[in-house]
Protein backbone atom coordinates (compact mmCIF):
# COMPACT_ATOMS: atom_id res chain seq x y z
CA UNK A 1 0.00 0.00 0.00
CA UNK A 2 2.95 2.42 0.53
CA UNK A 3 4.45 1.91 -2.85
CA UNK A 4 0.85 2.72 -4.02
CA UNK A 5 0.39 5.59 -2.31
CA UNK A 6 4.01 6.86 -3.47
CA UNK A 7 3.47 6.42 -6.90
CA UNK A 8 0.30 8.35 -7.11
CA UNK A 9 1.91 10.94 -5.04
CA UNK A 10 4.77 10.92 -7.89
CA UNK A 11 1.97 11.17 -10.87
CA UNK A 12 0.04 14.05 -8.93
CA UNK A 13 3.59 15.94 -7.91
CA UNK A 14 3.99 15.43 -11.80
CA UNK A 15 0.75 17.04 -12.98
CA UNK A 16 1.12 20.10 -10.79
CA UNK A 17 4.84 20.15 -11.83
CA UNK A 18 3.59 20.26 -15.33
CA UNK A 19 1.20 23.11 -14.93
CA UNK A 20 4.13 25.04 -13.32
CA UNK A 21 6.13 24.22 -17.07
CA UNK A 22 3.10 25.40 -19.11
CA UNK A 23 3.80 28.75 -17.36
CA UNK A 24 7.65 28.45 -17.83
CA UNK A 25 6.66 27.50 -21.59
CA UNK A 26 4.31 30.49 -21.93
CA UNK A 27 6.38 33.02 -20.20
CA UNK A 28 9.83 32.27 -20.35
CA UNK A 29 10.20 32.71 -24.72
CA UNK A 30 7.71 35.80 -23.85
CA UNK A 31 10.58 37.91 -21.56
CA UNK A 32 7.72 37.28 -18.73
CA UNK A 33 8.58 36.68 -15.32
CA UNK A 34 7.52 33.75 -13.66
CA UNK A 35 6.69 35.63 -10.40
CA UNK A 36 4.98 38.79 -11.96
CA UNK A 37 2.32 38.48 -12.09
CA UNK A 38 2.36 35.35 -9.44
CA UNK A 39 -0.96 33.70 -10.25
CA UNK A 40 -1.27 32.41 -14.13
CA UNK A 41 -4.04 34.48 -16.44
CA UNK A 42 -5.61 34.09 -19.92
CA UNK A 43 -3.87 35.56 -22.49
CA UNK A 44 -6.79 36.76 -24.34
CA UNK A 45 -8.40 38.95 -21.27
CA UNK A 46 -5.93 39.14 -18.85
CA UNK A 47 -8.28 37.12 -16.27
CA UNK A 48 -6.48 36.42 -13.35
CA UNK A 49 -7.24 32.34 -13.15
CA UNK A 50 -8.20 31.26 -9.57
CA UNK A 51 -6.66 28.16 -8.17
CA UNK A 52 -9.83 26.08 -8.66
CA UNK A 53 -9.65 27.03 -12.73
CA UNK A 54 -6.33 26.01 -12.35
CA UNK A 55 -6.76 22.01 -10.87
CA UNK A 56 -3.77 20.17 -13.35
CA UNK A 57 -6.21 18.48 -15.98
CA UNK A 58 -9.04 18.37 -14.30
CA UNK A 59 -9.98 22.18 -14.80
CA UNK A 60 -9.37 21.82 -18.54
CA UNK A 61 -11.79 19.12 -19.17
CA UNK A 62 -14.43 21.31 -16.85
CA UNK A 63 -13.96 24.32 -18.96
CA UNK A 64 -14.25 22.56 -21.64
CA UNK A 65 -11.07 24.08 -23.31
CA UNK A 66 -12.06 27.72 -22.89
CA UNK A 67 -11.24 30.56 -20.34
CA UNK A 68 -13.90 31.33 -18.28
CA UNK A 69 -13.99 34.62 -18.47
CA UNK A 70 -13.92 35.77 -21.96
CA UNK A 71 -14.17 31.97 -23.79
CA UNK A 72 -10.77 32.05 -25.69
CA UNK A 73 -9.49 28.12 -26.23
CA UNK A 74 -7.01 26.70 -23.76
CA UNK A 75 -4.41 25.40 -25.95
CA UNK A 76 -4.57 21.39 -26.24
CA UNK A 77 -0.90 21.94 -24.82
CA UNK A 78 -1.88 22.82 -21.48
CA UNK A 79 -3.14 19.27 -20.33
CA UNK A 80 -1.40 17.51 -22.57
CA UNK A 81 1.93 19.27 -20.92
CA UNK A 82 0.64 18.02 -17.44
CA UNK A 83 -0.25 14.69 -18.28
CA UNK A 84 2.52 13.96 -19.74
CA UNK A 85 4.83 15.41 -16.64
CA UNK A 86 2.26 12.81 -14.69
CA UNK A 87 3.55 9.68 -16.86
CA UNK A 88 7.42 10.66 -16.60
CA UNK A 89 7.12 11.37 -12.89
CA UNK A 90 5.24 8.35 -12.43
CA UNK A 91 7.21 5.75 -14.19
CA UNK A 92 10.86 7.49 -13.02
CA UNK A 93 9.08 6.65 -9.70
CA UNK A 94 8.39 3.53 -9.97
CA UNK A 95 11.77 1.99 -11.89
CA UNK A 96 14.09 4.00 -9.67
CA UNK A 97 12.82 4.89 -6.79
CA UNK A 98 14.78 7.37 -3.92
CA UNK A 99 17.39 8.92 -4.20
CA UNK A 100 17.28 8.44 -8.36
CA UNK A 101 13.81 9.31 -8.78
CA UNK A 102 13.69 13.05 -7.81
CA UNK A 103 16.86 13.73 -9.69
CA UNK A 104 15.17 12.48 -12.69
CA UNK A 105 11.66 14.54 -12.37
CA UNK A 106 14.50 17.42 -11.94
CA UNK A 107 15.98 16.53 -14.96
CA UNK A 108 12.63 15.28 -16.89
CA UNK A 109 11.08 18.64 -15.93
CA UNK A 110 13.71 20.39 -18.20
CA UNK A 111 12.83 18.31 -21.12
CA UNK A 112 9.48 19.09 -21.59
CA UNK A 113 10.04 22.41 -20.85
CA UNK A 114 12.53 22.55 -23.37
CA UNK A 115 10.58 20.26 -25.91
CA UNK A 116 7.51 22.90 -26.32
CA UNK A 117 9.32 25.94 -25.81
CA UNK A 118 11.72 24.59 -29.18
CA UNK A 119 9.23 23.56 -30.99
CA UNK A 120 6.90 26.78 -30.65
CA UNK A 121 9.59 29.31 -30.61
CA UNK A 122 12.74 27.82 -32.12
CA UNK A 123 14.91 28.60 -28.85
CA UNK A 124 15.81 26.94 -25.65
CA UNK A 125 16.76 29.47 -23.30
CA UNK A 126 19.60 29.69 -20.79
CA UNK A 127 17.81 29.09 -17.97
CA UNK A 128 17.31 25.26 -18.94
CA UNK A 129 20.27 25.05 -21.05
CA UNK A 130 23.39 26.47 -19.17
CA UNK A 131 20.59 26.40 -15.29
CA UNK A 132 20.58 22.45 -16.48
CA UNK A 133 24.11 21.91 -17.18
CA UNK A 134 24.81 23.55 -13.42
CA UNK A 135 22.06 21.27 -11.52
CA UNK A 136 23.46 18.49 -13.02
CA UNK A 137 26.87 18.86 -11.63
CA UNK A 138 25.57 20.50 -8.09
CA UNK A 139 23.22 17.13 -7.86
CA UNK A 140 26.17 14.45 -9.00
CA UNK A 141 27.80 16.40 -5.94
CA UNK A 142 24.90 15.34 -3.65
CA UNK A 143 23.56 12.17 -5.64
CA UNK A 144 26.91 10.39 -6.93
CA UNK A 145 24.21 7.30 -7.97
CA UNK A 146 23.57 9.69 -10.85
CA UNK A 147 27.07 8.82 -12.48
CA UNK A 148 26.75 5.10 -10.98
CA UNK A 149 29.79 5.86 -8.59
CA UNK A 150 30.09 6.06 -4.65
CA UNK A 151 32.47 9.02 -5.07
CA UNK A 152 30.99 12.64 -4.54
CA UNK A 153 34.08 14.23 -6.40
CA UNK A 154 34.19 11.24 -9.16
CA UNK A 155 30.72 11.58 -9.76
CA UNK A 156 31.07 15.66 -10.09
CA UNK A 157 34.06 14.96 -12.38
CA UNK A 158 32.12 12.37 -14.53
CA UNK A 159 29.01 15.04 -14.59
CA UNK A 160 31.74 17.62 -16.01
CA UNK A 161 33.00 15.12 -18.04
CA UNK A 162 29.58 14.61 -19.59
CA UNK A 163 28.98 18.42 -20.06
CA UNK A 164 32.05 19.44 -21.54
CA UNK A 165 31.62 16.08 -23.97
CA UNK A 166 28.37 16.78 -24.94
CA UNK A 167 29.02 20.50 -25.91
CA UNK A 168 32.32 19.53 -27.52
CA UNK A 169 30.67 17.18 -29.83
CA UNK A 170 27.73 18.96 -31.16
CA UNK A 171 29.44 22.39 -31.06
CA UNK A 172 31.72 20.51 -33.98
CA UNK A 173 28.87 19.59 -35.53
CA UNK A 174 27.50 23.16 -36.11
CA UNK A 175 30.90 24.65 -37.16
CA UNK A 176 31.37 21.88 -39.56
CA UNK A 177 27.54 22.48 -40.75
CA UNK A 178 28.36 26.28 -41.48
CA UNK A 179 31.72 25.40 -43.24
CA UNK A 180 29.86 22.93 -45.54
CA UNK A 181 26.52 24.23 -45.45
CA UNK A 182 25.95 27.87 -44.44
CA UNK A 183 24.90 29.65 -47.18
CA UNK A 184 22.29 29.12 -49.39
CA UNK A 185 22.27 30.96 -52.88
CA UNK A 186 19.46 31.05 -54.97
CA UNK A 187 19.94 32.80 -58.53
CA UNK A 188 16.71 33.98 -60.71
CA UNK A 189 16.49 33.92 -64.56
CA UNK A 190 14.47 36.79 -64.09
CA UNK A 191 14.69 40.04 -61.54
CA UNK A 192 13.07 39.78 -58.53
CA UNK A 193 11.72 42.33 -56.22
CA UNK A 194 12.64 42.27 -52.36
CA UNK A 195 11.55 44.68 -50.04
CA UNK A 196 12.83 45.45 -46.48
CA UNK A 197 11.34 47.24 -43.64
CA UNK A 198 11.35 47.80 -40.29
CA UNK A 199 8.18 48.36 -37.96
CA UNK A 200 10.12 49.10 -34.23
CA UNK A 201 12.01 47.08 -33.03
CA UNK A 202 11.37 44.60 -35.51
CA UNK A 203 12.54 44.00 -38.66
CA UNK A 204 11.76 41.50 -42.03
CA UNK A 205 12.49 40.89 -45.93
CA UNK A 206 10.68 39.93 -48.37
CA UNK A 207 12.27 38.16 -51.94
CA UNK A 208 9.63 37.29 -54.37
CA UNK A 209 7.38 35.28 -52.39
CA UNK A 210 9.15 34.24 -49.75
CA UNK A 211 9.12 36.14 -46.29
CA UNK A 212 12.19 35.86 -43.76
CA UNK A 213 11.97 37.09 -39.94
CA UNK A 214 15.57 39.08 -39.67
CA UNK A 215 16.25 37.46 -36.27
CA UNK A 216 15.66 33.94 -38.56
CA UNK A 217 18.63 35.05 -41.14
CA UNK A 218 21.48 35.95 -38.26
CA UNK A 219 22.65 33.58 -35.95
CA UNK A 220 25.81 35.29 -35.04
CA UNK A 221 27.48 38.70 -35.93
CA UNK A 222 29.74 37.51 -38.83
CA UNK A 223 26.65 36.40 -41.09
CA UNK A 224 26.14 38.20 -44.09
CA UNK A 225 22.87 38.58 -45.97
CA UNK A 226 24.07 39.31 -50.04
CA UNK A 227 22.15 40.54 -52.96
CA UNK A 228 23.07 40.87 -56.43
CA UNK A 229 20.67 43.85 -57.24
CA UNK A 230 19.56 45.74 -60.67
CA UNK A 231 17.56 48.39 -58.54
CA UNK A 232 18.00 49.56 -55.00
CA UNK A 233 16.12 52.13 -53.24
CA UNK A 234 16.93 52.94 -49.77
CA UNK A 235 14.05 55.43 -48.17
CA UNK A 236 12.76 55.75 -51.74
CA UNK A 237 16.05 57.76 -52.41
CA UNK A 238 17.96 57.64 -55.73
CA UNK A 239 17.98 54.40 -57.55
CA UNK A 240 21.38 52.51 -57.25
CA UNK A 241 22.26 48.56 -58.77
CA UNK A 242 25.37 46.12 -57.83
CA UNK A 243 26.25 44.34 -54.52
CA UNK A 244 24.03 44.98 -51.64
CA UNK A 245 24.90 43.30 -48.18
CA UNK A 246 23.00 43.40 -45.33
CA UNK A 247 24.89 42.77 -41.80
CA UNK A 248 22.17 41.91 -38.70
CA UNK A 249 22.71 46.18 -37.56
CA UNK A 250 23.89 47.70 -40.54
CA UNK A 251 23.49 47.96 -44.52
CA UNK A 252 26.71 47.98 -46.63
CA UNK A 253 26.88 49.57 -49.67
CA UNK A 254 29.29 50.70 -52.32
CA UNK A 255 28.87 54.06 -51.26
CA UNK A 256 29.53 53.24 -47.34
CA UNK A 257 27.92 51.91 -44.11
CA UNK A 258 24.58 52.27 -42.68
CA UNK A 259 22.91 51.64 -39.78
CA UNK A 260 19.53 49.37 -40.24
CA UNK A 261 18.14 51.65 -37.14
CA UNK A 262 18.16 54.57 -39.10
CA UNK A 263 16.30 53.74 -42.06
CA UNK A 264 13.19 52.49 -42.15
CA UNK A 265 12.47 50.48 -45.64
CA UNK A 266 15.07 49.37 -48.60
CA UNK A 267 13.39 47.99 -51.84
CA UNK A 268 14.29 46.51 -55.30
CA UNK A 269 15.03 43.99 -57.64
CA UNK A 270 17.51 41.22 -57.15
CA UNK A 271 19.31 38.75 -59.70
CA UNK A 272 20.63 36.17 -56.98
CA UNK A 273 20.98 36.32 -52.99
CA UNK A 274 23.17 34.72 -50.38
CA UNK A 275 21.22 33.76 -47.45
CA UNK A 276 23.24 32.43 -44.29
CA UNK A 277 22.11 29.34 -42.26
CA UNK A 278 23.25 27.22 -39.44
CA UNK A 279 23.19 23.28 -39.29
CA UNK A 280 21.44 23.87 -35.95
CA UNK A 281 21.19 26.23 -33.41
CA UNK A 282 23.68 26.71 -30.89
CA UNK A 283 20.89 26.34 -27.80
CA UNK A 284 20.99 22.44 -28.73
CA UNK A 285 24.96 22.86 -28.07
CA UNK A 286 24.07 23.60 -24.78
CA UNK A 287 21.12 21.38 -23.99
CA UNK A 288 23.43 18.11 -24.91
CA UNK A 289 26.00 19.58 -21.90
CA UNK A 290 22.96 20.07 -19.83
CA UNK A 291 21.96 16.40 -20.57
CA UNK A 292 25.55 15.06 -20.60
CA UNK A 293 26.25 16.75 -16.70
CA UNK A 294 22.72 14.73 -15.93
CA UNK A 295 23.35 11.57 -17.19
CA UNK A 296 27.01 11.39 -17.97
CA UNK A 297 28.96 10.62 -21.10
CA UNK A 298 27.55 7.41 -22.00
CA UNK A 299 24.34 9.32 -22.58
CA UNK A 300 26.02 12.21 -24.49
CA UNK A 301 27.29 9.20 -27.10
CA UNK A 302 23.47 7.68 -26.96
CA UNK A 303 21.50 10.80 -27.22
CA UNK A 304 23.44 12.49 -30.05
CA UNK A 305 23.21 8.58 -31.86
CA UNK A 306 19.21 8.17 -31.06
CA UNK A 307 18.50 11.88 -31.67
CA UNK A 308 20.26 11.93 -34.96
CA UNK A 309 17.98 8.88 -36.32
CA UNK A 310 14.53 10.16 -35.15
CA UNK A 311 15.16 13.29 -36.44
CA UNK A 312 16.34 12.01 -39.87
CA UNK A 313 12.74 9.54 -39.75
CA UNK A 314 10.97 12.68 -38.79
CA UNK A 315 12.07 14.45 -41.60
CA UNK A 316 11.49 12.03 -44.05
CA UNK A 317 7.85 11.54 -42.73
CA UNK A 318 6.93 15.25 -42.63
CA UNK A 319 8.21 15.59 -46.38
CA UNK A 320 6.17 12.78 -47.24
CA UNK A 321 2.70 14.31 -45.17
CA UNK A 322 3.92 17.56 -46.10
CA UNK A 323 4.01 16.71 -49.55
CA UNK A 324 6.55 19.61 -49.15
CA UNK A 325 10.45 19.02 -50.30
CA UNK A 326 11.60 22.82 -50.01
CA UNK A 327 13.44 21.57 -46.45
CA UNK A 328 11.50 23.13 -43.85
CA UNK A 329 12.98 24.33 -40.64
CA UNK A 330 12.73 21.42 -38.29
CA UNK A 331 13.66 22.38 -34.12
CA UNK A 332 16.62 19.49 -33.35
CA UNK A 333 15.73 20.19 -29.11
CA UNK A 334 13.21 17.94 -29.12
CA UNK A 335 14.84 14.85 -30.77
CA UNK A 336 17.66 15.40 -28.16
CA UNK A 337 14.91 15.31 -25.82
CA UNK A 338 13.24 12.21 -26.38
CA UNK A 339 16.17 10.53 -27.08
CA UNK A 340 17.68 11.85 -23.59
CA UNK A 341 14.20 10.04 -21.84
CA UNK A 342 14.92 7.31 -23.75
CA UNK A 343 18.07 6.48 -21.91
CA UNK A 344 16.54 6.92 -18.78
CA UNK A 345 13.91 4.47 -20.07
CA UNK A 346 15.52 1.80 -21.33
CA UNK A 347 18.06 3.07 -23.86
CA UNK A 348 20.67 2.48 -21.00
CA UNK A 349 20.06 -1.04 -21.14
CA UNK A 350 20.13 -1.14 -24.76
CA UNK A 351 23.48 0.83 -25.02
CA UNK A 352 25.24 -2.01 -22.61
CA UNK A 353 23.43 -4.81 -24.50
CA UNK A 354 25.33 -3.36 -27.94
CA UNK A 355 28.17 -2.94 -26.00
CA UNK A 356 28.05 -6.55 -24.67
CA UNK A 357 27.95 -8.01 -28.10
CA UNK A 358 30.65 -5.85 -29.51
CA UNK A 359 32.72 -6.70 -26.67
CA UNK A 360 31.79 -10.65 -27.22
CA UNK A 361 32.31 -10.22 -31.37
CA UNK A 362 35.85 -9.56 -30.11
Amino acid sequence: MREVVLAVFAAVLGAVVGSFLNACIYRMPRGISLGNPRRSFCPGCKKLIPWYENLPILSWLVLRGKCSGCGTAIAWRYPLVEALTAILFYAAWVIYGFPLAPVYWIFLALLVAATFIDIEHFIIPDEITWGGTAAGVLLSLLVPDMMNVSSRWEAAGLSLGGAALGFGLLWLVVEGGKLAFGKKRHRYSEAVAFDWRRDGDRADISIGEESLRWEDVFSRESDELVLDCTEVLVDGGQAASGRVVFRYDRLVLSTGETPLDSLGAITGKLRSVVIPREAMGFGDVKFIAAIGAFLGWQAVLFTLFASSIIGCLAGIAGIFIARDKSGSRIPFGPFLALAAGWWIFGGRDLFAWYFSLVRGGN
